[in-house]
């Protein structure tokens, strides 16, 4: 009976020693340990001591992650504020099985970088393990984007229809109405589980987005990480992959599935830090190369897989001084399937949401689409672009009638047009409603 209680423990089970390395330096974000074996991308823990006098509270340990090496020397960045180091502390591997589980315990909860909850709501539990970095599908086997997918917007719905699986980007400056539009996106798009990743932004907005933006309902359907911008680099990088995981994950279930990271800057700027830390040398406006690969390999792995699910993402992405030749705008530009700019011009005249639909593109739109739609879509453009090429001559009376036909019916047809491309930002378009709409206005 005894024995049958006991659990009983093979003798090669048991560690006859545990790697242990000493800290050696610190810099910055940058530590430096030497004295064991360490793996690039290996999580490792960082022995911390208290000072007894109300700073920290006690001993502990700090968990950080491999990110570099010369000679004997490792680099280690840590995931929070490194308090309580001293030099010689213990430096421990993690180890290996120490990996997340994911379930459906996950949906409608908040969690960092690291799959720890934040909300208060007790622990998360799951029977499946997560992959932090999903694994890359072949191109030849992924499902095609080839159905529409309802974004509720009806500038985006009519003119520049979205695929499910399409990767899109939101471009645009500082206060143009990025994160606005975004929570409209993602109360009225027809997905069964949203992933949000609000990284590097504002701490403020992260509890507004929660409860103006998501809502109750759509809390309940989505999974949201968080790291702000007073996380460390490493936080931000390892909460826009944990985004990319967890997104995949539901996917590969079979679930379509809506990625929103907000934003693709920030986590390009956490990967300039931790380059620039290690050495790396500055490239364009500051960014090491390292980040222009590192974008297209998150990004890929964005998209559908090889089963039925789907995964759309979009990713807002912030030109700085509105400069659209941003290098990071501009390589996002290049690897996304799509961008929506938006623009201060239309902001500041009171137009929302403020979409550049000349400079926008949706690269899918023609595969999920019909013909009519797309010539509705083509002949609309056309009347905006003749309009603007008359707007600041009509307060100076300089236009006149009659000149041009075509002309004329833009300058006809302009306020119907202006009252279908703005939105109030709890207003709902579906799609089958935005196509009756369309055709009305070209009536």
């Amino acid at each position: 009976m005894i024995r049958n209680a006991l659990r009983r423990v093979e003798l090669g089970d048991v560690p006859v020693s545990t790697p242990t390395g000493r800290l050696v330096g610190a810099s910055g974000l940058l530590l430096e340990a030497s004295g064991c074996t360490l793996r690039t991308g290996q999580r490792c823990l960082i022995e911390t001591r208290g000072d007894g006098a109300g700073g920290t509270a006690a001993d502990g340990w700090l968990a950080a992650q491999v990110v570099g090496f010369r000679d004997q020397v490792a680099y280690l960045m840590p995931f929070k504020k490194p308090d309580g180091l001293a030099a010689g502390a213990r430096v421990l591997p993690a180890p290996d099985r120490a990996s997340l589980m994911i379930g459906p315990q996950w949906m409608g909860r908040i969690v960092n970088g690291l799959g720890e909850p934040i909300d208060g709501l007790g622990r998360l539990g799951g029977d499946q393990p997560l992959q932090m970095v999903p694994p890359r599908v072949n191109p030849l086997r992924k499902k095609p984007v080839d159905e529409p997918l309802d974004v509720g917007v009806r500038a985006i719905n009519g003119l520049l229809t979205l695929g499910r699986g399409q990767r899109v980007g939101l471009m645009a400056g500082s206060g143009v109405g990025k994160s606005v539009l975004l929570g409209l996106i993602t109360r009225n798009t027809v997905a069964d589980v949203v992933v949000v990743g609000l990284i590097g932004e504002r701490g403020r907005e992260v509890r507004e987005f929660i409860d103006l933006s998501l809502g109750a309902e759509g809390l309940a359907r989505a999974v949201v990480v968080v790291a702000p911008a007073d996380e460390s680099p490493l936080m931000r990088l390892r909460a826009t992959e944990l985004c990319h995981g967890i997104a995949a994950h539901y996917r590969d279930q079979g679930r379509h599935v809506l990625l929103l990271v907000d934003s693709l800057t920030r986590y390009a700027m956490a990967k300039r830090e931790v380059a620039l830390a290690l050495g790396e040398p500055p490239a364009t406006r500051g960014y090491p190369p390292s980040v222009f690969s590192l974008l297209p390999e998150l990004v890929e792995s964005a998209g559908n897989g090889e089963g039925e699910g789907t995964m759309s993402a979009i990713y807002t992405v912030l030109a700085e001084g509105d400069d659209q030749q941003d290098p990071v705008v501009d390589t996002a530009r290049a690897i996304l399937d799509g961008h929506i700019v938006l623009s201060r011009a239309l902001a500041e005249r009171g137009h929302y949401p403020a979409i550049d639909i000349a400079q926008s593109i949706s690269r899918c739109m023609a595969l999920v689409t019909d013909r009519p739609q797309q010539q509705a879509a083509r002949e609309l453009k056309q009347l905006m672009a003749r309009f603007e090429q008359v707007r600041e001559l009509m307060p100076l009376g300089a236009y006149v009638p009659g000149a041009d036909p075509a002309t004329d019916r833009a300058v006809a047809l302009w306020p119907r047009i202006e009252d279908f491309l703005h939105q109030g930002t709890h207003e709902a378009a579906p799609l089958a409603q935005t196509l009756d709409r369309l055709k009305e206005v070209l009536a």
